[in-house]
């Protein structure tokens, strides 16, 4: 253990449990690049006590009326709100997002699980009409049983909840695998899910790595479904784990997004909807519009007007209300982005703003706000997910031209169309390859609208009523009301 810093230990059947192992991890500060607190370095026979306490729980929760489920999910909306800037600071801390983001996503999850109380109220079977008289066909909506779910270090709380909130109101219980680099946020979910009512093992939070605590809980035969947002090559690990036990997964992975400006629009007011979407939280986001593609006969002007927006982000301590962007999470993170600027410009590229030589606090794992022109499709700071302040500025001169460039990528997950032609923007965004399409705005996300990602970029939905159907699974009921004999044995009735 280190000393003087704050242990955390696991979250398993309503109480703190200290890990098996005796083990914890320090949570490094990007902001200072320290150790601030440390974690339980939790193993398999944590994450088996945690999958235990949730199937044990899961008897009762399962028959729990939609009345009380909604009753619990709205009072951890309420306590959420009100510790609001607890879970933010965590947050902020451990993973170098300004607080007036993370405080913003905490106090509207309220909101969020107010909604999700909602859907326990939303899971109706069918009456299936069937062509003889006296047979009734109906379904049921089920829930799975135990959930595992592994959220990314970016967003953990928010991302997380969104499906830890349908999952719990749907009649599933949980256990969470945070990510080590930002786990204090729920951890601290766990204890307000307690004060909210919720019984004891419904919701269980496990620190440790993916390699150990990771692979246990998507490999575990009592996890009958796993929720995974992370990168593709994770993915593919959690993939090939979870094959073993013939479970269904869903898959919210990376992006490489097209933000694209047409020629009509009015230059000075759209320059924030570029900014929102690369430069909010330090690019570190899979919905980064990291392509920008804009009109040759407006680029001059936009390219211009950005790259002096980029030059003037603030950065610094991002607990500070002023402050408009902190440090990147990892330095792994900014050495990659700086390793591929650095090819960018060997392969001709110019930079415009940012770089490796201009200025930035001098301690902590900052990359000031990057503006790259010149680059080719197939650079690979145009190709590869960066996850971090990086832009790139491709030219276009027509609408089938952009379409083909904003697609000629491996992911799908979001993309950005700025246009006052609505014809236009309809055809845009039919044609695009991609899970969202935002129009006239960028980085908007909602509890009631569907996000998930295609080609790439994962499979499945979170959020809105295409989501809640991810967390239940049809029941086929037959009743046959006649009293006549059962007819022939040997012919299958239909």
């Amino acid at each position: 253990m280190l000393d003087a810093l704050p242990s955390y230990g696991h979250w398993i059947d309503g109480a703190i449990q200290l890990p098996s192992n005796g083990h914890f991890i320090p949570t490094l500060d990007p902001n200072i690049g320290e150790p601030w607190a440390e974690i339980a370095d939790g193993d398999s026979a944590d994450v088996r006590l945690a999958v235990d306490a949730a199937s044990e729980a899961f008897v009762s929760w399962r028959v729990t009326g939609p009345s009380r489920r909604a009753e619990i999910l709205w009072r951890m909306g309420d306590l959420i709100a009100e510790n609001a800037e607890e879970l933010a600071g965590l947050e902020s801390r451990d993973s170098g997002k300004v607080i007036r983001e993370v405080r913003g996503q905490v106090l509207a999850l309220k909101s969020w699980y107010h909604y999700y109380a909602s859907l326990a109220y939303h899971l109706e079977g069918r009456t299936i009409p069937h062509d003889s008289r006296t047979l009734t066909v109906l379904t049921r909506q089920e829930p799975y049983g135990v959930l595992g779910i592994i959220p990314p270090f970016n967003s953990p709380l928010l991302l997380a909840s969104m499906a830890i909130g349908p999952g719990l109101a749907a009649g599933n219980t949980i256990v969470v695998k945070p990510p080590e680099i930002n786990s204090l946020s729920l951890f601290t979910l766990g204890r307000i899910s307690k004060e909210a009512g919720l019984p004891d093992g419904c919701l269980n939070v496990v620190h440790g790595r993916g390699s150990t605590a990771g692979d246990e809980l998507t490999g575990n035969p009592a996890v009958r479904k796993v929720f995974f947002t992370g990168g593709p090559e994770s993915a593919k690990k959690v993939l090939h784990r979870v094959a073993e036990g013939l479970k269904p997964t869903i898959l919210e992975l990376g992006g490489k997004s097209a933000n694209i400006f047409f020629e009509d629009v009015d230059v000075p007011n759209v320059v924030n909807g570029v900014i929102a979407g690369i430069f909010a939280a330090a690019g570190q986001t899979c919905v980064a519009g990291s392509r920008l593609f804009v009109h040759e006969s407006i680029a001059s002007e936009l390219i211009s007007l950005v790259a002096d927006r980029a030059k003037r982000i603030i950065m610094g301590d991002p607990r500070k209300d002023e402050t408009e962007m902190g440090p990147m999470s990892q330095l792994t993170l900014v050495e990659g982005a700086n390793r591929r600027v650095a090819r960018a410009i060997e392969q001709g590229a110019t930079v415009l703003a940012g770089g490796a030589d201009a200025p930035r606090p001098e301690r902590g794992w900052f990359m000031p706000p990057t503006v790259i022109d010149g680059v080719t499709t197939d650079m690979e700071v145009v190709r590869e997910e960066i996850f971090g302040p990086v832009l790139s500025i491709i030219r276009f001169t027509n609408e089938d031209e952009v379409i083909s460039m904003a697609n000629d990528t491996e992911y799908g997950l979001a993309a950005g169309i700025w246009t006052n032609n609505l014809g236009r923007a309809h055809r845009v965004a039919d044609a695009l390859e991609a899970g969202t399409v935002w129009i006239n705005t960028y980085r908007a996300l909602n509890f009631a609208v569907p996000f998930g990602g295609i080609k790439g970029s994962g499979f499945g939905r979170e959020n809105g009523m295409d989501g809640l159907r991810e967390f239940t699974q049809p029941k086929s009921i037959w009743v046959e009301s006649s009293s006549e004999p059962v007819g022939d044995p040997f012919t299958l009735r239909t």
